[in-house]
């Protein structure tokens, strides 16, 4: 008897774990619509307000302020989820800030004296005037990821959407303000991330200075810092430098393509990839900003095989048919929403879609490594994906083709994340032949429309019927997901009571 009632507990109690990370997500998710809908409404008025060259300048910052922002914390943020103690996690907070301090104040000497090597490597004169920006930017979005991490310790995920809401309100407006004023230059670009990072640091700081400051004030303490420093030391000495590679080789391609053609290409790259990523991040990054914390736990419970397998086949589901379908028409729906000039950032994102789409399904996977605590195996897969990018963006730089850099970049990318997912699987407990199983039969829900659409583009349909017949197939599609796929069903049910 007593067996049996065991049982059933932990079969509730599996229950009420996976109803609890399907509400997290679902609130970030709700929260983050708005958002992301303002962000691809604007975008339309952008490309018309800002160059190529404009957004390809601006890719150039975003990309050095990404590869130093990764380490600004030094990676303690990561850890602030670890402990079991909230006491302990708070001086990890405070560890973070310091860490940010420190490496904002060591870049502006960087910039100071490499500022010609860098504008003469990336054949970009224009961004001398907004170098000196990296620091504030680095240092506000350094605070963000410390509070962040704090944030889903704590699962107060609706204090996040309120701050992504505030950061695209803020970037959006910011940029369409500087662009309708008559300052359409790179620095209206600029100056809207600047905007959107520091009000969203804003926002979420102060809500949870409201909501612990109690706790923060009782607990924070130097020598727990310390101790919090050398029982952690494997992120900084580990973990930073393998976020450090993974951070560059992800912005490889802006620097290469810059280096080898000019910030033009960069700019049609930085579209393509932006719109490609934005959707598929609207997701994964909810799924990822709470898979973390849950699969913190699940390990614990011994539930990681579940958790992990339920994940991956959501994210199959969601991501595989609409990226499937713009591998077929991205250059027809570039064309049709952002004009002629931008045609060839629709060929970069049918390039690419492919390899977003791996990334999307191993992205919020990937924190299983730091989970299981392998900062090793971290650091050589980050150290073998920065160099497939950088041989394949080289060969098609020394080539002249920036299409063909962007090939070699997106095939290697295939390979490299799709190890990268059958190895988080397999930390996790799920077997390989169901990770394909999942990926197959999804597959096979795409054939007849891709058969549909490749006719269409075969015998000449007018681009804007291709465009509109692409959505309305995507919008059966979704229905029919709804309809009858009972994972889903059950996020539906949840998301009706979480209203």
């Amino acid at each position: 008897m007593d067996g049996i009632t065991t049982s059933a507990e932990k079969k509730q109690y599996k229950k009420e774990k996976k109803t609890s990370f399907t509400s997290d997500v679902l609130t970030l998710v709700g929260g983050t619509t708005f958002a992301q809908i303002l962000m691809i409404l604007s975008a339309p008025i952008l490309t018309r307000l800002y160059s190529p060259e404009d957004f390809g300048v601006w890719a150039l910052y975003i990309s050095i302020t990404s590869i130093i922002s990764v380490i600004a914390c030094m990676r303690y943020d990561y850890s602030i989820m670890l402990p079991e103690s909230d006491k302990d996690a708070v001086n990890l907070l405070g560890l973070s800030f310091l860490a940010v301090l420190i490496i904002s104040i060591l870049t502006l000497p960087a910039i100071w004296y490499f500022k010609q090597p860098i504008l003469n490597i990336l054949n970009s004169p224009q961004m001398g005037n907004y170098l000196w920006l990296v620091t504030p930017f680095v240092f506000v979005n350094g605070m963000f990821l410390a509070l962040n991490s704090w944030n889903s310790r704590t699962k107060k995920f609706k204090r996040l959407s309120l701050a992504r809401v505030s950061s695209s309100i803020s970037t959006t407006g910011t940029q369409m303000g500087f662009g309708v004023s008559g300052n359409s230059t790179v620095g209206g670009l600029i100056g809207g991330s600047i905007a959107g990072i520091s009000v969203s640091t804003l926002v979420l700081g102060g809500q949870i200075w409201r909501d612990d400051k109690n706790l923060i004030k009782e607990s924070i303490g130097w020598k727990k810092i310390y101790e919090g420093l050398i029982r952690y030391r494997k992120f900084p000495l580990i973990d930073s430098w393998s976020a450090l590679m993974n951070t560059i080789s992800w912005q490889l391609p802006s620097f290469l393509l810059a280096s080898f053609f000019s910030p033009i290409v960069v700019g049609f790259y930085s579209l393509g990839f932006r719109l490609l990523q934005l959707p598929m991040s609207f997701i994964g990054g909810s799924i990822s900003q709470v898979f973390f914390q849950r699969a913190s736990r699940a390990k614990s419970d011994g539930t990681l095989d579940s958790l992990v397998e339920s994940v991956f086949r959501l994210l199959v589901v969601i991501g595989m048919f609409p990226i499937l379908i713009l591998t077929i028409v991205g250059s027809d729906v570039f064309t049709v929403i952002f004009g002629e000039t931008w045609a060839e950032a629709g060929v970069y994102a049918q390039i690419l879609s492919i390899w977003a789409f791996v990334w999307f399904i191993s992205s919020p996977l990937s924190t299983i490594y730091v989970v299981m605590e392998k900062q090793q195996f971290g650091f050589q897969y980050s150290f073998f994906n920065l160099a497939t990018r950088l041989i394949s963006l080289s060969i098609g730089g020394l080539l002249g083709s920036a299409r063909i850099a962007l090939t070699l970049f997106s095939i290697s990318g295939i390979l490299v994340y799709g190890y990268l997912c059958l190895k988080m699987m397999f930390y996790s407990g799920v077997k390989t032949s169901r990770t394909l199983k999942i990926i197959y039969s999804n597959f096979l829900l795409f054939v007849p429309a891709g058969t549909i659409l490749i006719v269409f583009k075969i015998i000449g349909v007018n681009k804007i019927i291709l465009v509109l017949c692409s959505c309305m197939i995507i919008c059966v599609y979704y229905m029919y997901i709804l309809k009858t796929d009972m994972q889903v069903n059950n996020i539906r049910n949840q998301y009706k009571l979480t209203k």
